[in-house]
């Protein structure tokens, strides 16, 4: 699975993909056209003040009517005044308009992202989701406030210079629109351009960012194995490419700005040889230097719309690369029955499963075994024998390919997901934890629970213990991850979180591997506890702590070798006795 726009997603044009765009904007349409209406009074007032030119030369400087230079002052006062509001409204409610659009698009993006299945965040680096919620987001930040600001007021700006420079001389005004299907192809060539370039400025930037992502989490392996150097070089090769990339769209705006605007010169200056002509000879004063200064005042705004261009195409890239991934399908529930609290029997029924359908090793071949109610079935073996994976198909987060997965005898894709997930509490080997309290952390799976309950979960992981020496207590704040706690003491906040979940079923996918030897000792006293009335699924390759389980299954490249319980399996001297003479000696 791949961010990467799909075939079908370059095909949409820029048009379809401004239109979607401007649907998140349906909630701010009184915004969107309180600014859209300042824009058109702030060019409506240029244009009025431009077109009092000729009357100005023609009839206000020769004295031809007193009355005009009477009323100008008041007139240029009041001309200014309302730009100046109009400018204004249109800046402040575009705006307003634009950060509300790409709150509400980052907000749709988080929500679909946490709602995607688990295969979809395995293919994807979260440093390239983190790229399309802040640099794409802020890419479509600029195309609906800044670009669509200069491409309204500016466009109509120029219309209206073309509409008065005909309304006065229509014969001078032809040249000019010679010139105008050369600038338009111009204008198009670039588009597409800038277009090309901004996505692969969005992927290098993804690219950047999942490169930091990486080596900033890994800070304790790089300083240890003497990477730095290594990772430098690697992050300046990325680097080099997003600022050659860059570059790219630089020197495309940088070169049609001045062609277009020398293109113009050549009507600009025909106009002026035109002029010295008989068959032209009978213009007014006012309304040649009228036409020449319109077309003079079109350069500023056709450099800006073609310079704006590049902004609005990137924000339009951007778009198409969020809209690629908002386009993907979410973690589909098929469920339809609920289930409150299950009585807590389940049975893997030869179960095949692939990761991936173009795997040609499969993740687990055949699994059939079952568990009862308060029974713990340990599952061991080595890495990538399938362990994790089975607990995986038991909360859904990927669907077996072929046999069943049954609850209380029920194929688990009949229940509703959310009820599912709810019947298990889960402790996983790699520990994830939230920059918040530690009390929230314990509470994470239980919002509701009072501060009692959160206490008597934390007393039963021993967590109390640590959390007497903290100067807040269960409220201090244990940063990123964890990151002010020990590998032992994260561990017990999360089987703190779990114990309080009251959940029938219990999954630990080596949840002691962090704990010292007294610490484990005082978990397994509160595990014993837990299982009661409860049942287990136990990961472990330290055979210490499943010895007691009620049946141990031992795993091997997605097959059971041999299950049992430990005596039984110790009497086969097979796999599991293999292991057991490995870790204890013979």
């Amino acid at each position: 699975m791949s961010t990467k726009p799909s075939q079908a997603a370059t095909k949409i044009s820029t048009w379809q993909t401004f239109v979607r765009l401007m649907g998140y904007a349906k909630a701010y349409k009184v915004g969107f056209l309180l600014s859209i209406l300042g824009m058109l009074t702030y060019a409506g007032i240029d244009l009025l003040f431009l077109s009092k030119l000729q009357p100005l030369i023609d009839d206000g400087l020769t004295g031809a009517d007193p009355n005009f230079m009477k009323w100008a002052p008041i007139f240029v006062i009041s001309c200014f005044l309302i730009r100046g509001i109009s400018h204004f409204i249109a800046n402040y409610f575009l705006a307003w308009v634009g950060n509300n659009v790409v709150s509400d698009l980052r907000q749709h993006i988080f929500e679909h992202v946490i709602s995607m299945p688990v295969a979809f965040h395995d293919h994807v680096s979260t440093g390239t989701l983190i790229s399309k919620l802040t640099f794409d987001t802020e890419q479509v930040l600029n195309a609906t406030s800044k670009a669509l600001l200069t491409l309204v007021q500016q466009g109509v700006f120029v219309f209206g210079l073309i509409g008065l420079m005909f309304y006065h001389s229509w014969q001078l005004s032809l040249i000019f629109l010679l010139i105008v299907p050369l600038i338009a192809f111009i204008i198009t060539y670039v588009s597409k351009r800038f277009r090309q370039v901004s996505k692969k400025i969005q992927g290098a930037m993804g690219e950047v960012t999942s490169s930091a992502e990486q080596t900033f989490n890994g800070h304790k392996v790089v300083l240890t194995f003497d990477g730095q150097q290594r990772e430098s070089d690697r992050f300046s090769r990325i680097n080099k490419n997003n600022r050659q990339q860059r570059m790219k769209m630089i020197s495309a705006r940088a070169a049609s700005v001045p062609l277009i605007q020398i293109i113009a010169s050549f009507a600009l200056a025909f106009i002026l040889y035109a002029v010295t002509t008989p068959e032209m000879a009978d213009i007014k004063p006012g309304v040649f230097i009228a036409v020449v200064t319109y077309m003079t005042m079109l350069m500023n705004p056709l450099k800006q719309l073609t310079n704006v261009n590049s902004e609005f195409q990137k924000g339009m890239a951007a778009s198409v690369s969020i809209f690629d991934v908002l386009d993907q399908e979410t973690e589909q529930d098929t469920g339809t029955i609920a289930l409150e609290r299950a009585q807590g029997t389940l049975a893997f029924k030869q179960v095949n499963f692939f990761y991936n359908e173009q795997d040609e090793k499969q993740a687990l071949t055949d699994l059939t075994f079952s568990a009862n109610v308060g029974e713990t079935v340990a599952l061991v073996g080595r890495s990538g024998s399938g362990k994790s994976t089975a607990s995986a198909l038991l909360l859904r987060f990927y669907n077996a390919t072929t046999g069943k997965v049954l609850i209380d005898g029920r194929n688990i894709t009949d229940y509703k997901l959310k009820d599912l997930r709810r019947q298990f509490a889960y402790v996983s080997q790699q520990v994830v934890l939230f920059n918040d309290s530690i009390a929230n952390n314990i509470a994470y799976g239980k919002p509701e629970a009072t501060l009692a309950e959160i206490e008597n979960a934390a007393r039963k992981a021993h967590v109390m213990e640590f959390v007497a020496g903290l100067p807040e207590g269960l409220d201090t704040n244990i940063g990123d991850n964890g990151a002010m706690l020990s590998g032992g003491q994260r561990q017990r906040v999360a089987i703190a979180r779990a114990l309080l979940c009251d959940a029938p079923f219990l999954i630990l996918d080596e949840a002691t591997s962090a704990l010292d030897t007294e610490s484990e000792r005082h978990i397994q006293d509160a595990l014993s506890i837990l299982q009661k009335d409860r049942t287990c699924i136990v990961i472990a390759h330290r055979l210490s702590t499943i010895e007691s389980a009620d049946k141990i299954i031992v795993m091997d490249q997605g097959k059971i070798k041999e299950q049992g319980d430990h005596q039984t399996l110790l009497a086969l001297d097979g796999a599991y006795a293999q292991l057991h003479k490995f870790q204890f000696g013979a």
